[in-house]
């Protein structure tokens, strides 16, 4: 007889289930908490198997504990959260070099408050102070770690900084502005889950760089001579500018960007309207927008400036309706920023009587005030000078001191003339009852 085998019964897992695979390695097995099948996967969830039946046994063991004292979660649940907490992590290291660098590239593409892209110009000046100002003393430091008082360490040191512009000026005029970069970097960084809260810092005031503090803003209103004498002093073909920016009330860039079809006569010549359309942005050097939808408007040209304007364009811009109203090299390019803020430098040194440093920007001041003297309304006065913020054009209605005396000492000749002849007409009448 031959011998019988004994076939002994395969051992049943207390909980879960071993399983021997064809490559000899062991595979594990178990129904979760919500009486769904799992395999063995691993920390990144991809399928786990073991070199021998006790190392299969001993995880098994793992999560069978872990599902007792309540800590499990389903494989791919469990890859989430940790992949999330390791980017938490991550993040809370980050110094203020890497997130400052990923705002600047959030806000070239991203809308404002308004809704629209903010300018090439206002994104390399924000680039620009943090660059010079803030990479320096923050560069290295995680953003987790910047407190009031490091913030505050560094506005006093900014706040020292002697200016780049006048040696002597008591103020850098450079302070409140990398502050302000500052602070709206720091509060992104709150919004994105980095700083736990907004250091609590206020932002430098800013004092002219130019100008000590008995300095007004009526000394910067030129008188019509001393525009009429810069406009001499400016060679041609670019003088015409100076008028643009005094009585047409332009920005520079709104002056540079000018081309011949903005200029609208009338039948004879006599009189024009300008149409101010496009600005030449002096960071980047293209033809933008306006600074503001506001900057989009039209005016009446003074008559003032009328023989001189109608002379320029008919000898020194291009016949072309896109041709240049303040021409370049060669007559057809846009004349740069550059070269007219050093056209202008040369020129203003050679009239008397301007403050020291008078910008271009000055003219526009001088126009604005000059028409606020002439009685023009709030309104008007935006309007014409293209703002959207009423607290800038303020300043041009405060500046008209001179023509509010004047105002109120004809309002008292007026007056005191009908008080008169009333008196006079009473007087009459009682004399006749007498």
């Amino acid at each position: 007889m031959g011998t019988k085998t004994e076939v002994r019964p395969q051992k049943r897992e207390a909980w879960g289930r071993l399983r021997k695979l064809p490559s000899k390695r062991w595979q594990a097995r178990y129904v979760g908490p919500d009486e769904k099948v799992y395999s063995a996967r691993t920390a990144d969830d991809k399928p786990l198997t073991f070199l021998t039946k006790g190392d299969a046994r001993e995880w098994l063991n793992g999560v069978h504990s872990a599902i007792s004292r309540g800590e499990w979660l389903p494989p791919g649940e469990a890859v989430r959260r940790r992949r999330a907490a390791a980017g938490a992590a991550a993040a809370r290291d980050v110094t203020f070099r890497e997130y400052a660098e990923r705002w600047l590239e959030r806000i070239a593409t991203e809308p404002g408050k308004g809704g629209k892209l903010r300018r090439p110009g206002t994104v390399i000046a924000y680039r620009g102070r943090v660059r010079n100002y803030l990479m320096v003393p923050l560069g290295d430091v995680k953003v987790r770690e910047i407190s009031t008082e490091r913030v505050r360490a560094l506005v006093i040191k900014l706040v020292a900084m002697p200016s780049v512009l006048k040696e002597d000026a008591p103020h850098n005029g450079i302070a409140g502005d990398a502050v302000d970069v500052l602070k709206m970097i720091l509060r992104a960084a709150v919004r994105d889950g980095l700083l736990a809260k907004m250091p609590d810092v206020p932002t430098p005031t800013r004092k002219s760089v130019r100008h000590d503090d008995a300095h007004t803003p009526e000394d910067d209103v030129a008188t019509p001579t001393q525009v009429d004498a810069l406009y001499v002093a400016v060679p041609e073909p670019w003088r015409i500018a100076v008028l643009f920016a005094a009585w047409c009330q332009l920005r520079r860039g709104e002056v540079l960007g000018l081309q011949r079809h903005d200029i609208v006569w009338n039948s004879d010549r006599t009189a024009a309207t300008l149409y101010v359309r496009r600005q030449k942005n002096g960071s980047t050097g293209k033809l933008t927008a306006p600074k503001s939808d506001s900057g989009l408007r039209s005016m009446s040209v003074p008559p003032l400036m009328i023989e001189r304007l109608r002379e320029h364009l008919d000898q020194h811009v291009g016949r072309a309706r896109t041709s240049p109203v303040v021409p370049g090299v060669g007559g057809n390019q846009y004349l740069s920023a550059s070269r007219w803020n050093g056209i202008w430098a040369a020129a203003r040194g050679a009239v008397t009587g301007l403050p020291d440093g008078y910008r271009f920007h000055d003219l526009r001041h001088t126009g604005l005030t000059r028409i606020a003297q002439e009685g023009a309304t709030l309104a008007e006065l935006m309007r014409r000078g293209g703002h959207s913020d009423v607290t800038v054009v303020l300043r041009y209605q405060k500046a008209t001191m001179a023509r509010d005396i004047e105002l109120a000492a004809r309002m008292s000749v007026t007056a005191g003339e009908e008080i008169r002849l009333e008196l006079e007409r009473a007087k009459a009448e009682r004399d006749r009852a007498a």
